[in-house]
């Protein structure tokens, strides 16, 4: 990675209004939260439960319980790193409007970044809800009765089915954060890529939206994507490392509110 690099991303960040962050796997890998699809990842250890399986047998649902309480897909429990806190200081100083996240581990929020700025388009592992009534269901909670009695997780209020709050495999993809994270695309006039291979539609669409639409488009990711050469400027390397060097010389800007 050259000096020349690194300070052509520091200058698009400087000069941009308003910033719209697109992260993927690739920043939470730093903090030891395995990915999906690579060798080694997730789905290379154990199959998907699809949705309609999860609502439809009593034996799915408990191994998928059974997984989030022995930590067994590691999404939860990790420390933000360096590219978390960066993308939490860029949206302090109020350069970036919305962080989009394919992510499910909860890290730019336990990074600082505010709740309302956070557009998690597959969901959050970090807490379960009712499938009926929407009832939000801390993952403590939960944890005794079907560790101690075996009682697989469902709704207090209306009986319904609670699941973790993420988005399974068949499940259909949640119309209010990608009507958000569209809403964000168009607004911004810097879409940066942060670790996502931008091979699962449709959210991997979103970059090239943002470029048809005028933004500047800027990828970080260890690898190479089918998105670069539309890019206006790619970065092949670890982002915490990048994020974390360039960080010191942003300047804060009020331009969004």
């Amino acid at each position: 990675m050259t000096s020349i690099t690194i300070h052509s991303l520091r200058d698009a960040i400087h000069e941009a209004r308003n910033v719209t962050v697109f992260t993927g796997a690739g920043i939470s890998t730093e903090s030891g939260i395995p990915d999906f699809r690579s060798p080694g990842g997730v789905w290379s250890r154990m199959k998907p439960i699809y949705f309609q399986d999860f609502l439809a047998s009593e034996d799915r649902r408990r191994e998928a319980w059974t997984r989030v309480f022995s930590g067994a897909a590691g999404w939860t429990g990790a420390k933000p790193n360096s590219g978390h806190f960066a993308i939490a200081e860029l949206v302090r100083q109020g350069k970036v409007g919305a962080v989009i996240t394919q992510n499910v581990d909860n890290l730019h929020q336990d990074s600082g970044v505010p709740t309302d700025k956070v557009i998690e388009l597959h969901g959050n592992a970090s807490y379960a809800t009712c499938l009926e009534c929407g009832l939000r269901y801390e993952l403590e909670t939960l944890r005794g009765p079907f560790i101690e009695r075996g009682k697989i997780p469902t709704c207090d209020d209306c009986g319904g089915i609670v699941k973790t709050a993420t988005i399974s495999f068949g499940q259909p993809m949640p119309p209010e954060p990608m009507a958000r994270a569209e809403a964000a695309t168009l607004a911004c006039d810097l879409f940066l890529v942060l670790g996502s291979s931008l091979v699962v539609f449709p959210a991997a669409g979103f970059p090239l939206l943002a470029k048809r639409n005028g933004a500047r488009l800027v990828i970080v990711n260890r690898e190479p994507t089918d998105q670069d050469p539309f890019a206006d400027l790619v970065l092949c390397d670890e982002i915490g490392r990048i994020m974390a060097e360039i960080q010191p010389r942003i300047e804060p800007d009020a331009s969004i509110g």
